[in-house]
């Protein structure tokens, strides 16, 4: 039951690094969303040498405070959630993990009691 892919063909784009920003796992909507860096070619390298300054530093900090990073995005058309959260192996920070989403521009909300 262990070597089930759950992630790799899910619709939603998943990107693992380690603490020190070393790219370690890129599911196939990841793998294609950033295509024209080299998709899974990026496997291994550091997410500083993909991003501006400012965006290594909120990556930075999320590694430091070991705090979630949130928000959404509008680019050429499609709406997206960008979830930004350390992950742990065995309850040690081991990295950042980033799901990124397409969602509708209008959307359902709910509040549950």
């Amino acid at each position: 039951m262990n070597d089930i892919n759950w992630a790799g063909e899910l619709s939603v784009a998943i990107t693992v690094s380690n603490t020190s920003g070393i790219i370690l796992f890129m599911n196939n909507k990841s793998a294609a969303a950033f295509s024209k860096d080299g998709g899974k070619e990026l496997l291994g390298r550091n997410l500083k040498e993909c991003h501006k300054p400012q965006s290594w530093e909120k990556i930075l900090g999320i590694i430091d405070t070991e705090k979630v990073n949130c928000y959404t995005i509008e680019k050429e058309g499609v709406k997206k959630l960008i979830y930004q959260t350390p992950w742990y192996d065995n309850g040690k920070l081991a990295g950042v993990a980033e799901l990124s989403m397409e969602i509708p521009f209008i959307m359902d909300h709910f509040v549950r009691k």
